[in-house]
Formats: structure tokens, C-alpha cells, sequence
């Protein structure tokens, strides 16, 4: 067990139970899921990078990405049924929470001019959206390696049923949410 999924089982979890008189302790909201998304259009003329985006994502999430391809055809953007155009992956566990930790610690205070996370990116039902501008950001890619800088969504699943409760874990699990 890492320090953080630690310190929800014995810190965080037992206070939110006392805060809102839980009946137990599996009505308490905790993080189910973390989902890494990269989208890269320009995998439709350049393939190569999606396998540089690929390699970026496996780094960082520690996992191997699954490729998603486009649902249907656009003319417009010269895209076709079943082209791969990004990757995914999703953690659970002890990955989840050495990536959330990782997250709120280390790389989230690398961004230039930070000042917090939305307040409204959560969805009505407990889930949060992050979007990432630069993977740079992680300490686990080089600067100097990255052919292109590449933005990711990061979708924070929680078992909260309202966005006040899963706001409540996160800020517990150290989210710097914005003033």
C-alpha cells in the first residue's frame, strides 16, 4: 500500500464517515478509477505520432495504452471508420494512487503559472475532468526526447453521488483546487 491510499484508509475515510454519519464504511466515496486520454489528430496523416504519443502515455501511466480508433468517417478532417486517432489507459489500485499522488504533488506544481484546478469540472455525478496542456510535465519524460508536445484529459471516477462529495475527497486527497 502506498502512503496515499494509507492515509485515505486510515485518515480521510474514517473522517468523511464521522463528517456525513455514514452507516459504513463502504458508503464512504473513494476514487474507483483514473482514465489517461490522449487524442492525436494528426496520427490520420503522421502515424508515427501516435506511437510517440503511445510511448509518452506508457511512461507515465506505467501501463501500456489501449489505441482508440475514430467511431465513424469525416470528410473534413480527411478521417475514416477505424483509424487509429489516440490512446487510453486506466488504473486502478495501487497504480491509481501512486499516479494520483504523482499528480498532486510532483507534476501539477511543475505547471507554469498554476494557480489550482477548475472548481467545475465535475460532471453531477461525482466524476472530475482534468485537461493537461504539456505531458512535460511529469517527471518521468525528457524534455529533450519529446518530438511534440501533446495534451491529456485525466478523469478522476470517484463512488461519491454528488459533485460537494467528491469535491470533499479530492481536496482530503490533496487536489489543489482553485481559490
Amino acid at each position: 500500500m502506498n502512503r496515499l491510499q494509507e492515509r485515505y484508509v486510515k485518515e480521510i475515510r474514517p473522517a468523511l464517515i464521522k463528517k456525513h454519519s455514514y452507516s459504513s464504511a463502504m458508503e464512504c466515496p473513494k476514487v474507483a478509477k483514473i482514465v489517461l486520454n490522449m487524442g492525436v489528430g494528426e496520427a490520420v496523416s503522421e502515424p508515427k505520432q501516435l506511437e510517440d504519443a503511445v510511448a509518452d502515455m506508457t511512461l507515465i501511466a506505467g501501463l501500456k495504452p489501449v489505441i482508440t480508433k475514430a467511431k465513424k468517417s469525416i470528410a473534413n478532417f480527411k478521417l475514416r471508420e477505424d483509424t487509429p486517432i489516440g490512446c487510453k489507459v486506466t488504473l486502478r489500485g495501487e497504480k491509481m494512487y501512486d499516479f494520483l499522488d504523482k499528480l498532486v504533488n510532483v507534476s501539477l506544481p511543475r505547471v507554469r503559472d498554476f494557480r489550482g484546478v477548475s472548481n467545475t469540472a465535475f460532471d453531477g455525478r461525482g466524476n472530475y475532468t482534468l485537461g493537461v496542456k504539456e505531458q512535460i510535465i511529469f517527471p518521468e519524460i525528457e524534455y529533450d526526447k519529446v518530438s511534440k508536445v501533446r495534451g491529456m484529459d485525466i478523469v478522476i471516477v470517484t463512488t461519491a453521488k454528488t459533485n460537494e462529495e467528491a469535491k470533499e475527497l479530492l481536496t482530503e486527497l490533496g487536489m489543489p483546487f482553485a481559490k
